[in-house]
């Protein structure tokens, strides 16, 4: 960050309120932890990496003197056997609340100089999920309530990162399943902020019930083969009150479905990523105790989801093709498009523009975002290259 930028930032007032060392926020922009978003998102900050008591895609607000704290979402721990995990997080309570965990990606909205915006995890205003909220949620609540963050789950085949059609969702649309404080992330109640979201006529994520913990790991193992048919990602278990932190618990058929995804793309998936994948199937097949057959079952769509893609994208690759991720986008305004073509840019992605087509009253823009690692990778071996 240019020195002419970061003047602008009163960092006496800065530290004063995020109560550090006018010293540490310094020292924060100077290492890349704190830094400057772009164009009219220009007096918002994230915070990035190791930044004390911040939580990752946490952004500081600059009102011209005055500063307010959006936090970002806290990392959900998951539970590889959901029994002992229950009774171990959650023993001062008698009941959880069970929520459906959607999948997606997560994105929170507040209200900015009369409009709304929309902050990805790491803290990024995105121009595509900022013209979509315009649709989902209705502003009087920031109004009225203008300390509050809305957290939803950004859904649908029209999704430019997880693109699913479980739903029955014909673009995108956006799920709550959470509403906290700015400043301190305090979050509301599950049925408080359930009653308050229904008010306004939100979309929520579907709430499965609260359930004793003597009987709720019969009920969500119920629940998770259930979703698993319906080609849906999971639960996320709550204290009600929201004292304590959730946990989430995943389908089987989600795991491997992130891994069919993601062994398309090996070189660009992260290790630790395909990893924990593999170790949750193993921990789920022990606590379910499965049969033999049903035990094959999962080695079998494991194995699949593991060798199928890849072993596509090899032949691709010998065939002359160039691997990539294929979606599409719908907005209102087309110059949103390239916006959003710009947005990803400077991320040092690879995109390249499809046609762009006038349907009613928005536009319909088709999107590959290039794999140039994977591509690289699988032609040198290919090449006689050796793996290192």
């Amino acid at each position: 960050m240019k020195n002419s930028e970061t003047s602008k930032l009163n960092i006496e007032k800065a530290a004063e309120f995020m109560e550090l060392p006018p010293s540490k926020v310094s020292e924060l922009i100077e290492k890349g932890n704190l830094k400057r978003n772009w164009d009219e998102y220009y007096d918002i900050y994230r915070f990035q990496g190791h930044a004390p008591h911040m939580e990752d895609g946490t952004v500081l607000i600059d009102h011209h003197g005055t500063f307010e704290l959006v936090r970002g979402f806290p990392k959900i721990k998951r539970a590889m056997l959901l029994e002992p995990a229950l009774l171990n997080n959650f023993s001062e309570i008698s009941s959880v609340a069970v929520e459906e965990k959607m999948n997606g990606y997560n994105v929170r909205v507040i209200e900015f100089r009369g409009k709304l915006i929309a902050f990805t995890r790491s803290g990024h205003v995105c121009p595509y999920s900022t013209e979509r909220v315009q649709n989902f949620l209705e502003p009087d609540f920031f109004r009225e309530y203008p300390d509050l963050v809305v957290y939803g789950e950004m859904t649908g085949p029209e999704n430019p990162y997880v693109q699913k059609e479980a739903y029955g969702i014909e673009s995108l649309d956006f799920f709550v399943f959470d509403i906290r404080y700015k400043n301190t992330g305090e979050a509301l109640p599950v049925h408080h902020r359930r009653e308050l979201a229904d008010k306004y006529g939100f979309n929520q994520v579907r709430l499965f019930g609260d359930f004793s913990i003597n009987s709720a790991s019969s009920k969500i193992m119920e629940i998770i083969r259930e979703l698993g048919k319906k080609g849906r990602e999971g639960v996320v278990i709550k204290d009600p009150a929201m004292v304590l932190q959730p946990i989430k618990y995943t389908c089987s058929e989600s795991n491997c479905s992130d891994l069919r995804q993601a062994f398309k793309f090996y070189n660009e998936a992260g290790r630790d990523y395909l990893y924990s994948r593999v170790i949750r199937e193993g921990f789920q097949s022990h606590e379910w105790a499965e049969s033999e057959e049903d035990f094959m079952e999962r080695c079998l769509r494991l194995g699949e989801s593991i060798l199928r893609p890849m072993k596509k994208t090899i032949e691709q690759v010998e065939s002359g093709e160039r691997i990539s991720d294929e979606f599409r986008i719908r907005v209102k305004d087309r110059e949103t498009i390239f916006k959003y073509r710009d947005y990803l840019d400077r991320f040092g992605l690879y995109i390249a523009l499809g046609d762009i087509k006038k349907i009613g009253d928005e536009y319909v823009a088709e999107i590959r975002r290039m794999n140039k690692s994977t591509n690289d990778k699988t032609l040198a071996m290919l090449e006689g290259q050796l793996w290192s």
